[in-house]
């Protein structure tokens, strides 16, 4: 089969995603294989042969306005169907209409003339010549020079099979011919490259929030503004050792659904920085890397200074133990029952005692979206789909919610 048939037979199957080019190859599934470059028997309108892979990029992009079609195909260095050629390949090669003008398929060419005037003419199918599979054809011309086929002699079926080529046997599958696992290597060993870069990362944050907050306690250093560390011992630290706050980083849990506001893929730009991003914003971003665990940073007030408390983001309860618990100091709410199945408290009441619940929604979300978190000792935070200047507003409103709660906290 020629490339152009082998193109429309593929998109009227509806099988493109089965087109693949690897290398300098065209592939259609296990079906056919053709040289990218191979000039089909689509003529545009300006005189040039389309190649297999101009078609095979144009059929798959059909759907994008022309402008962004020919930027996309130039960014990848594939030359572009023109304009006018657009609507008619089209409707070729989606099985509209069953042919066209453009389409030439070429017949056999004289080559080879014997001395009694008949000839042995060497057949083109694709990149190779039927001679290669010594086959030949005998016609005759007459005294005009005008080619007359002896049909008698034209065999189609001969002449199909000597164009055909063997896509694979088992030799061929264990080469790999024109094939590598570089590229396989590399991508593989950049994914690694980052989850380790991204793990360390979070064990930095972890140690950096440590040693402040160990600091803040043992040596009573606060944290000012562009001052960095001061001599003088304060007399009030804002982290507990021993007191009603468990011992270590303070956690916040956020739930691990995508259905709410706060996830632990957004809530370090909300809180840190005041700007509510959608949580598939973020995991676009992050490439679907998923953090097991966010450091979050806050500087309060105490005493006419500022003092940096960090915070642990964790969106698996499951994962905490006994000793953790002591630890936990917010929640962010999704609304449901089952976000506090096998929590370690007996009902909502002994929960919200303990730990301050935040229930995260847009200012225009329907009141009964909120009819069971009402219910609850959780204070409702609402903000703007569009107008993201006014986030700050609402993550200091939790900082201020979470700085009274934790102080009632330790002097309970």
């Amino acid at each position: 089969m020629d490339p152009l048939s082998a193109l429309r037979d593929f998109t009227i199957r509806g099988e493109l995603d089965k087109i693949t080019e690897s290398g300098n190859e065209v592939r259609f599934g296990t079906d056919y294989n053709f040289p990218s470059s191979i000039q089909t028997a689509y003529r545009s309108k300006q005189g040039n042969l389309y190649t297999l892979q101009t078609l095979v990029f144009f059929i798959k992009n059909h759907s994008l306005k022309h402008t962004d079609y020919i930027q996309s195909a130039r960014s990848q260095g594939i030359p572009t169907v023109t304009l006018p050629d657009r609507k008619p390949i089209f409707e070729y090669l989606t099985g509209k209409i069953d042919s066209s003008d453009q389409i030439e398929f070429h017949l056999p060419q004289n080559t080879n003339t014997s001395l009694d005037g008949s000839h042995n003419e060497t057949v083109s199918v694709g990149d190779h010549m039927l001679n290669n599979y010594d086959i030949n054809v005998n016609v005759r011309t007459d005294d005009d020079g005008k080619i007359a086929e002896n049909v008698e002699n034209l065999d189609i079926i001969s002449l199909i099979k000597a164009g055909e080529r063997p896509l694979k046997d088992r030799e061929a599958l264990l080469e790999c011919k024109n094939i590598d696992f570089y590229s396989v290597l590399v991508s593989s060993t950049r994914r690694e490259e980052e989850r380790q870069r991204i793990e360390s990362q979070q064990r930095k944050d972890g140690l950096v929030a440590k040693n402040r907050l160990m600091g803040v306690d043992e040596r009573g250093l606060g944290y000012g503004g562009d001052e960095g560390f001061e001599a003088a011992p304060k007399p009030k630290m804002l982290q507990l050792k021993g007191g009603k706050i468990g011992e270590g980083v303070p956690i916040i849990l956020v739930p691990s659904a995508f259905q709410t506001l706060i996830t632990i893929y957004n809530v370090k730009e909300f809180l840190e920085d005041g700007v509510y991003i959608p949580t598939d914003v973020k995991v676009k971003s992050m490439n679907g890397v998923r953090p097991e665990c966010v450091t979050v940073q806050k500087k309060f007030s105490r005493d006419r200074d500022q003092v940096v408390k960090a915070y642990e983001v964790r969106d698996k309860p499951s994962a905490l133990k006994a000793e953790d618990w002591d630890r936990v100091v917010a929640v962010f709410v999704l609304g449901k029952e089952w976000q506090f199945k096998d929590w370690p408290f007996k009902d909502h009441v002994e929960i919200f005692n303990k730990i301050i619940g935040f229930y995260m929604r847009f200012e225009d979300d329907s009141v009964e979206s909120a009819k069971i978190v009402k219910q609850w000792n959780v204070k409702i935070i609402s903000i703007s789909k569009n107008k993201r200047h006014q986030d700050r507003a609402a993550a200091l409103e939790v900082w201020d919610r979470l700085e009274e709660f934790v102080r009632s906290r330790s002097h309970s």
